[in-house]
C-alpha cells in the first residue's frame, strides 16, 4: 500500500468521529460563544459582537458570588472526598483479600446505581429536621433541638460526598492494585517506615489516579445543578443554578451562553493544571 493511500484509509477511518465531534461539539459550543457576545432587548437577541455579557458578569456581584460560591463548594468536596477516598481504597486493595475485592467494589458502587435525583431526595430526608441525623443527636442528648441541616451548603457538601467518594475510590484502587510489592519491601530495606514509605513512595506512584480522579470530582461537581438545587435549599446559588436562572425566568440566552463559557473556560484552566501537573509526576 502506498502512503497516499495508507493516509486516506486513516482519514476514512478517522472522518466519522470528527464529523461526530464538529457536529455535536464543536458547532454548538461556536453558537453559543456568538451568542454570548450578543446581548438581549427585549426580547429580542440583537447580535454582538460585543463584552457586555462577561462585563456584567465579572461587575454583578450577585453573578460573580455564583462563581465563587461554586469554586468554594466543588474545593471542599474534592479535598474531603479524595481524604475518604483514599483509606477505603487502599483497605480494599491491601487488606480485603483478592477473592472478595470484587464484591467489596460492588457493594462500594452501589450509590452509582440509584438515581441522582433519588439519592439527593433520600439526603433531604435524613438532613432534614425530622431525619435520623437530628433524632440521633437529640436522642443522644447532643442537641435539644432539631439543627438547620438541610438547605445548607452542608447539605450540598454531603451529597455530593457521597457520590464522588465511590468515583474516587474506583480511580485510587486501579492504581493501588497495579503497585508491587516490591516498593515497599525496598524502601523497608532501606530503613523507611510505614509513613515514609507511603509519603515517599505509594503517595507518588498513585498520585495519577489521585489527580484523575480529584479533576473528575471538579468537573462534575462544578456542573451539576440537581444536588445544590434540591440540597442547598437556594440560600446561596451556584453558576449552574444561575445560568438556569437566566434561561427559565428571563430567557436572557446570551447571559446565560456567556456563563457557560465562563463555566467551561474554568475546566479547561483545570484540566491544563493537571495535565501539566501529570505530565511533571511522570518525567
Amino acid at each position: 500500500m502506498s502512503p497516499k493511500a495508507g493516509t486516506r484509509q486513516g482519514w476514512g477511518f478517522v472522518a466519522p468521529a470528527l464529523l461526530w465531534t464538529a457536529a455535536f461539539f464543536v458547532a454548538p459550543f461556536a453558537l453559543m460563544v456568538w451568542l454570548s457576545l450578543s446581548r438581549l432587548e427585549g426580547r429580542t437577541v440583537v447580535p454582538g459582537p460585543g463584552l457586555d455579557n462577561y462585563i456584567r458578569f465579572f461587575t454583578e456581584p450577585s453573578l460573580l458570588r455564583g462563581l465563587v460560591v461554586s469554586l468554594e463548594i466543588t474545593a471542599v468536596v474534592t479535598v474531603v472526598s479524595v481524604a475518604l477516598a483514599y483509606p477505603l481504597a487502599a483497605i480494599i486493595a491491601f487488606r480485603v483479600p483478592r477473592r472478595w475485592q470484587r464484591v467489596v467494589l460492588v457493594l462500594a458502587i452501589l450509590p452509582f446505581w440509584t438515581s441522582y435525583v433519588v439519592r439527593s431526595y433520600a439526603w433531604l430526608l435524613v438532613l432534614g429536621q425530622g431525619g435520623a441525623v437530628n433524632a440521633a443527636l437529640m436522642g443522644l442528648g447532643i442537641t435539644e433541638a432539631p439543627l438547620q441541616l438541610s438547605a445548607t451548603r452542608f447539605a450540598t457538601v454531603t451529597g455530593f460526598v457521597h457520590f464522588f467518594v465511590m468515583l474516587l475510590t474506583l480511580t485510587i484502587y486501579a492504581n493501588l492494585v497495579q503497585l508491587s510489592p516490591n516498593y515497599a519491601r525496598a524502601a523497608a530495606d532501606l530503613g523507611a517506615g510505614r509513613v515514609a514509605t507511603f509519603v515517599h513512595v505509594i503517595l507518588p506512584l498513585t498520585l495519577p489516579g489521585v489527580v484523575t480522579g480529584a479533576f473528575l470530582t471538579f468537573v462534575l461537581c462544578m456542573g451539576d445543578y440537581i444536588t445544590p438545587q434540591i440540597l442547598g435549599g437556594n440560600r446561596e446559588l451556584t453558576l449552574p443554578q444561575l445560568i438556569m436562572m437566566q434561561l427559565g425566568r428571563r430567557g436572557d440566552f446570551p447571559m446565560a451562553s456567556a456563563m457557560a463559557v465562563i463555566l467551561m473556560a474554568v475546566v479547561s484552566l483545570a484540566y491544563l493544571a493537571c495535565a501539566r501537573w501529570l505530565r511533571v509526576e511522570r518525567i
